[in-house]
């Protein structure tokens, strides 16, 4: 026997820290987390933006060409085109982003964009 008693707390700081340094650890992680998603929602908002607005320039040569561009323009801007239609002049277009450090967890963010000729 050492004579240290069994019971002796010595130490137990240390636990504690390891104990604090994993929730502040997990806290971050899940903060870190909530920021790519809503990197990637604003990303996938501007790409829709720019490629409705895109498509709805070349609307007047037709839906292939006019999402063709669209396209174009939502994928240099790290999204992809999921739909794309025109409404009489108007160019409707959804778009998905992946969150950057998530990969497939929670799926990608979409957003919907339409452009065309101001109405009186």
């Amino acid at each position: 026997m050492s004579g240290t008693p069994w019971f002796d707390d010595r130490g137990s700081a240390s636990l504690w820290l390891l104990g604090v340094g994993l929730a502040v650890l997990t806290f971050a992680g899940a903060v870190a987390a909530a920021g790519s998603v809503l990197v990637a929602r604003h990303r996938a908002q501007a790409a829709a933006d720019l490629g409705a607005l895109a498509g709805a320039v070349r609307a007047g040569e037709g839906v292939s060409v006019a999402c063709e561009r669209a396209g174009q323009i939502v994928a240099a801007n790290g999204a992809r085109l999921v739909e794309c239609r025109l409404d009489g002049l108007d160019m409707v277009i959804g778009v998905a982003a992946d969150p950057v450090s998530l990969g497939q967890v929670g799926g990608p963010a979409r957003a919907w964009a339409r452009a065309g000729p101001v109405r009186s």
